[in-house]
């Protein structure tokens, strides 16, 4: 006991925590025997470890947060079932990321219920594991939200901030034709972004069908040349709805 309060009163201790080292202050003010016999290189390396695991952990669940995903979806749950014919191989090299390094785009195309929104999603996730800067938009309220902002004078502020996210996730592209001030304000995003950082795109059209949302065939081709020409195309094909595999595997573990 006597060595529990003395560290606790060790000035250490309040050096650490003015330091904003939380962790290792309160690993230090409440040791553990078991680490005793470990060397002084040891035990320090243990308070790094955690005191560095904790400050990762915190900055995943911020960028996760910002994200603001529409679905809490995980690579590993990505269901490869016969009746889902899902490219397994693309979807493991997805989730190292490295298509973010190389500045790549992702085109997910399927019927409802084909997982299209959960794979962008379980994409996503993993980018924010690997501390990428992401943010989840559907398409018609991204729309909206451009209209606001333009009506608020912070258009210029809003696109550019749209700009500098590393993986940006526009879903349910094709719920309707755009008019031309919506194409010219997708144009706009994918143009920014074009080469610079990444975009995942899904929809249920194939995105052959796209070019037939934009009233303006020169702007169709722009957008087109911007996203499709440097991407990983993902069809899916699945008889079974991913709403109804989730469902069957909650029913499983209930």
């Amino acid at each position: 006991m006597q060595e529990v309060a003395f560290m606790f009163n060790n000035p250490t201790v309040e050096k650490l925590r003015d330091l904003k080292l939380k962790v290792m202050a309160k690993l230090m003010s409440e040791p553990d025997v078991g680490l005793q016999d470990l060397s002084f290189e040891e035990r320090l390396g243990i308070l790094v470890e955690q005191e560095w695991l904790s400050r990762k952990n915190a900055r995943i669940k911020r960028i996760l947060a910002s994200a603001a995903l529409g679905i809490n979806a995980f690579v590993e749950d990505v269901d490869y079932t016969v009746d889902r014919s899902i490219d397994k191989a693309l979807i493991q090299k997805l989730s190292t990321c490295l298509f973010i390094e190389q500045k790549l785009n992702l085109v997910i195309s399927g019927k409802t219920g084909s997982g299209k929104t959960y794979i962008a999603c379980a994409v996503g996730n993993a980018a924010c594991r690997h501390e990428y800067s992401v943010k989840y938009f559907r398409i018609p309220e991204l729309l909206l939200e451009i209209q606001e902002a333009k009506h608020e004078n912070r258009y210029s502020r809003f696109m550019k901030q749209l700009q500098t996210i590393k993986l940006l996730i526009l879903d349910d592209i094709g719920l309707k034709s755009y008019t031309l001030e919506e194409s010219r304000d997708i144009l706009e995003i994918v143009e920014s972004r074009y080469s610079k950082v990444s975009t995942i795109l899904s929809g249920q059209m194939a995105h052959a069908q796209w070019y037939a949302l934009f009233p303006d065939p020169t702007i169709a081709d722009a957008i087109m040349d911007r996203v499709i020409h440097n991407a990983y195309i993902l069809a899916l094909d699945s008889k079974k709805s991913m709403r109804e595999v989730m469902a069957e595997k909650i029913a499983r573990t209930s």
